[in-house]
């Protein structure tokens, strides 16, 4: 195994560490595109931790200045990181991920309500669908909406109480801010039904994970094989 194969499964590791289920979801993804939704999502777990993890925002920020002149290098047969020897060579719109950056920057601020936070995050989102819909030629994109939901979702996953809004915080009061906004991401966020299938399954994924959530269970417990199975079905199915 070369160098560049080693660098790069250690990102794509990284991401599998987070989210072990998609050993059993990614039965549902066609065996040609699974290496590169491996990819994708790991390249989305760097941005989105860039932008949301952390107490300081200069290092994240700094980060995804870099992140911008990679993805423009890619457009233009350049590639630095690691994940661009998977990615790079696909045709996508990476100048148009790039361009959305500072909006995912912006929305690591506390947001005053849902509606604000989906607000923020919506152009982020709309660069996310445009790019999935190019790596895995789906005939029709997500909605930018679920999609801004699917990343609400996976930052309150991560970050808890951090990542609640702040009516949503006054409303449930102590103890029960996490739970009540899980539930609340959910009513707002219907099963996928469009974009690509690798999409829709991840998205099944973190569906299920907010369930448990909004049930009471800790942010980072995992979904079991058998209660995935049916939804992730669904998901691929479309």
């Amino acid at each position: 195994m070369s160098e560049g194969e080693v660098a790069l499964g250690t990102f794509l590791d990284k991401w599998r560490a987070r989210w072990p289920e998609w050993r059993v979801a990614e039965a549902f993804v066609p065996v040609d595109q699974r290496e590169r939704a491996l990819a994708w999502f790991a390249l989305r777990q760097e941005l989105t931790d860039a932008a949301w993890g952390g107490s300081d925002p200069r290092p994240g920020e700094a980060k995804l200045g870099w992140w911008a002149e990679e993805l423009h290098g890619w457009a233009e047969g350049r590639r630095r990181h690691p994940l661009g020897r998977a990615l790079q060579p696909l045709p996508a719109p990476w100048p148009l991920l790039a361009a959305c950056l500072p909006a995912l920057m912006a929305s690591r601020e506390r947001a005053a309500d849902t509606h604000e936070a989906a607000t923020v995050l919506e152009p982020f989102a709309e660069g996310v669908a445009g790019v999935a819909g190019a790596l895995f030629e789906s005939a029709t994109p997500a909605p930018a909406a679920s999609v801004v939901m699917g990343l609400l979702g996976e930052r309150l996953l991560c970050a808890g109480e951090a990542a609640v809004p702040l009516q949503a915080l006054a409303r449930a009061g102590t103890g029960h801010a996490v739970r009540d906004w899980a539930g609340e991401l959910l009513q707002r966020w219907p099963p996928p039904h469009e974009g690509s299938r690798p999409g829709r399954v991840h998205a099944a994924l973190v569906r299920e994970r907010l369930c448990l959530l909004a049930a009471g269970r800790p942010p980072g417990a995992p979904v079991s094989a058998w209660r995935l199975l049916l939804p992730v079905w669904r998901a691929a199915r479309g």
